[in-house]
């Protein structure tokens, strides 16, 4: 009889354990092989981080990401499975079947948000920061100042690119950009050594650069410290920007060889960093890539934006971007910028002191381009 009883025992902790298999399995918990072990040209090739990074990332992240259930999925593969994502923007192969772990859609998308969510909320302003003090935009200058493509006084390059998402169910209109197809108009600022110091993922395709830039925190910056006596510091932007004491714009249609035109290719040369910036982010982080569609509402793309900014400084600080292969991403990825030097329309000025920024333009052409 006891041994019946005991019999029976097994059978019934057999049958759990084989239903607990399955049910890791079917949310997608299966340990194949361990990521790091991988080399480390392997590993990046899979990640867009080296080994190191992935472990700062870890943790970083990893008190936001612990397991709220025994057969929940560690932080650690929470997060690669997520920056695979982000790598790829596949759901599918690329990332349900990665080395180290394999998962369904659905344990991705969840990973997905909960990683996209922590870095947003952990580490976003660590990573991405504004020069918000006279030191900071001192340091800032001296970059430009030296940079391969100088502009004295510079201390960041400004543009916007369109990124594709889904038609919202809300004010669906509104995300219909002049392209035709939905997106996020999205804002960004770097130093000539493609470090993001601002990044804004909030606006619709329908919005002008011009609108997003006269909301920006980065505007209310620059015009404080305009208003504090820093005459001298300014951010540089294409035409589609109005021309203000503290941003400079292309003067249209100048004549060769004329100090105006001269100062033109001086600063459309020197913010060509911007439109290399988009070029790199969406080449490596192929979530974002003109060839995608983030499958998400607007509020969570813009956050997936934001967490791909902090990869890329991340990469930045670790001079990752210094390898050639990450030239060749630059070129045809970010073809919606405005790189041309045109007249400023119109419709989407901005008022502002006008008169002041044209004096201090051509103060500027008077001192250094004659």
């Amino acid at each position: 009889m006891a041994f019946a009883h005991l019999a029976f025992d097994l059978m019934v902790m057999n049958d759990r354990v084989q239903r607990l298999e399955r049910r890791e399995q079917r949310q997608g918990l299966r340990l194949t092989e361990d990521p790091f072990d991988l080399t480390d040209n392997e590993f990046r090739k899979l990640y867009r981080l080296t080994p190191d990074l992935m472990y700062n990332l870890i943790h970083a992240l990893e008190p936001r990401l612990q397991r709220t259930r025994v057969t929940g999925l560690s932080a650690e593969k929470q997060i690669l499975s997520a920056v695979r994502f982000y790598a790829t923007g596949c759901f599918q192969r690329p990332v349900g079947e990665q080395w180290g772990i394999s998962m369904s859609q659905t344990s991705i998308s969840r990973c997905l948000h909960r990683v996209t969510d922590a870095i947003n909320e952990l580490i976003f302003r660590q990573w991405i920061k504004f020069p918000l003090t006279p030191g900071d935009r001192q340091i800032a200058r001296v970059e430009f100042q030296n940079a391969r493509q100088p502009f004295e006084g510079a201390i960041g390059a400004i543009d916007c690119s369109h990124l594709a998402i889904l038609a919202p169910k809300e004010h669906e209109e509104a995300y219909i950009n002049h392209h035709g197809y939905h997106s996020l108009n999205v804002q960004m600022i770097c130093d000539p050594n493609l470090k993001i110091l601002n990044v804004n993922a909030r606006y619709p395709g329908a919005r002008h650069d011009a609108y997003i830039w006269s909301a920006s925190a980065a505007r209310r910056v620059m015009e404080r410290a305009y208003n504090r006596g820093e005459r001298r510091t300014y951010l540089i932007g294409d035409s589609g920007y109005p021309l203000e004491p503290w941003l400079l714009t292309p003067l249209p249609r100048e004549l060769e060889g004329t100090p105006r035109f001269r100062y033109n290719e001086a600063l459309c040369s020197a913010r060509n960093c911007v439109e290399r910036l988009f070029g790199v982010l969406k080449g490596t982080w192929r979530c974002l890539s003109r060839h995608r569609v983030l499958q998400y509402e607007p509020g969570f793309a813009g956050r997936i934006v934001n967490a791909c900014a902090v990869l890329h400084n991340m990469q930045n600080a670790e001079r990752m971007l210094d390898d050639e292969r990450f030239d060749d991403f630059a070129d045809g990825e970010h073809v919606y910028g405005n790189n041309n030097v045109g007249d400023f329309n119109l419709d989407n000025h901005i008022p502002g002191p006008l008169a002041v920024a044209r004096r201090i333009q051509d103060r500027l052409i008077a001192e250094r381009f004659v």
